[in-house]
């Protein structure tokens, strides 16, 4: 069954359609179309997307700052019978209410060009120059360091942190290369160390060497070369005492959140 999804906003759109994914992934089955509207500015085009919304029999997310959109967006969901989901202003009201505080409403608030902002910019750089070992050095100032053997998600994982304002390293885990003694000069609750599974480490290698045109079966792919990898690995995280993570059919989000969850409890 095919699914029309909306995701629609009088700013950049980049929650409503965020929330109505994770919504929607809960429905495997359902063959899904995203359209996704932004940066919304008149009544008009709001009337004529919805128009369209009917048509399309379209399950409709919606984030609008604006109190006259909203309204006008609920009467017309009303008497059109559109199924569609506020996902700003129900929150915001019950915010208010505990808070005791107006809601500012800005459109884009989220995106200011605030400390935060520049923050995480620099973080940014940070994982760009301090990818794959590049600068061993950088683990005295990193927030966060990554271990792991080749194509354990090392660098997608970084860089992913790093849009959370985390300065993060990652450091390529090679039995015949000494690991960096910077590790050892630093908080163990800053390291994490990837493993992953032999077989789907292998099917990994297999198919980068295939998108590179080569064959699938060599030494990089090789059984007994990945078994000695991953025991050195996960030797050095022991002595490390390090959190370990196994990444196999892990996402990178879920890597990540186990991260966060484990660094603020280590702030307790």
């Amino acid at each position: 069954m095919k699914q029309i999804v909306y995701a629609l906003s009088d700013s950049s759109g980049e929650t409503a359609t965020i929330f109505s994914r994770s919504m929607i992934a809960q429905f495997p089955m359902l063959e899904i179309e995203q359209k996704r509207f932004s940066f919304i500015q008149n009544p008009q085009t709001l009337k004529e997307i919805f128009h369209q919304a009917k048509k399309d029999q379209a399950i409709v997310f919606y984030t609008l700052n604006n109190p006259e959109y909203d309204q006008m967006v609920k009467e017309i969901t009303q008497s059109q019978q559109i199924l569609a989901f506020d996902i700003l202003n129900p929150y915001l009201k019950k915010i208010e209410a505990y808070t005791h505080q107006k809601a500012s409403r800005e459109i884009g608030a989220a995106r200011k060009l605030s400390a935060q902002y520049f923050k995480r910019i620099k973080a940014i750089d940070f994982a760009a120059e301090n990818d794959d070992g590049k600068n061993p050095k950088s683990i005295l100032d990193a927030d966060i360091v990554v271990l792991g053997v080749s194509r354990t998600s090392k660098t997608p994982l970084s860089f992913f942190l790093a849009n959370k304002n985390y300065k993060v390293t990652n450091i390529p885990l090679v039995p015949s290369v000494e690991a960096p003694a910077e590790l050892w000069q630093i908080d163990h609750k800053k390291i994490v160390g990837l493993t992953t599974n032999e077989n789907i480490l292998q099917k990994i290698r297999q198919e980068r060497m295939l998108a590179y045109g080569l064959q699938a079966t060599t030494n990089y792919s090789d059984t007994a070369k990945i078994h000695a990898e991953l025991n050195y690995a996960n030797s050095l995280y022991k002595k490390l005492n390090c959190l370990v993570i196994n990444v196999a059919n892990r996402s990178i989000e879920e890597t990540a959140a186990i991260i966060e969850n484990k660094l603020n409890f280590d702030k307790v």
